[in-house]
């Protein structure tokens, strides 16, 4: 039986994980994951029932029938279904970050996704992108990256996405939210977001996407050999 090889890309939110993973799948002929689409399909989920996305029970409850889907188009990008609904953009709110951050700490919908994901990396080379991917989901990943920037680089990342999205926002409401993201994914119980022991760190401050890309591409063929 053939061994896929894995590859875990975690840090917090707006480092351009799933920006600079996606990429990194086209060039090495990976499938690439967004754990964090998966979580924030849960998120709207809990959005759009009205639910507080930390009462844990509510949450659990809504999990009982959820039907979430990860499919790729004809683009060949990644797309999430909430029954049966394409969903991939409107998980792209900026207020659905709250909600997922919120869902995304209870162990019952933790325990839910898990092996959903670990399927797909026993069946594919992957490149997954989350905040515990190297540490809980693949902790036998062949290449461990964490990947961060400061909260202001991140915040104006985020700010420049979502206007380019043409969703109203505000720089320093979107900085002040990553700063509570990053405090409320550090101190939660369950998979905390941290750097896993044999995980690379890899700080993007200040670079430009194209530096950045050719950082991780460089060290990932590196550890690929080794």
């Amino acid at each position: 039986m053939t061994k896929h090889k894995s590859i875990a890309v975690d840090g917090p939110s707006g480092a351009g994980k799933s920006t600079l993973a996606k990429l990194l799948a086209r060039r090495l002929g990976f499938l690439y994951v967004d754990t964090g689409a998966i979580y924030r399909t849960v998120g709207l989920r809990a959005y759009r029932a009205g639910v507080d996305p930390e009462d844990e029970a509510a949450v659990t409850a809504l999990l009982d029938g959820l039907d979430i889907e990860l499919k790729y188009g004809a683009d060949g990008l990644q797309h999430m279904y909430l029954d049966g609904e394409d969903v991939t953009d409107a998980i792209r709110q900026h207020v659905i970050s709250r909600y997922t951050s919120g869902v995304s700490a209870i162990p019952a919908v933790r325990a839910f996704l898990l092996e959903r994901q670990r399927d797909m990396a026993r069946e594919h080379d992957v490149i997954m992108d989350g905040r515990d991917i190297g540490t809980v989901v693949l902790p036998g990943a062949d290449v461990k990256i964490f990947l961060t920037a400061s909260p202001e680089d991140r915040a104006r990342r985020r700010f420049d996405e979502l206007r380019k999205r043409g969703q109203e926002a505000d720089y320093d409401t979107v900085l002040r939210d990553i700063i509570l993201r990053d405090e409320h994914d550090t101190r939660r119980s369950a998979a905390p977001l941290r750097q896993a022991e044999d995980a690379l760190l890899v700080d993007t401050t200040g670079n430009s996407l194209d530096e950045s890309l050719d950082v991780l591409l460089e060290t990932i063929k590196e550890r690929l050999k080794a």
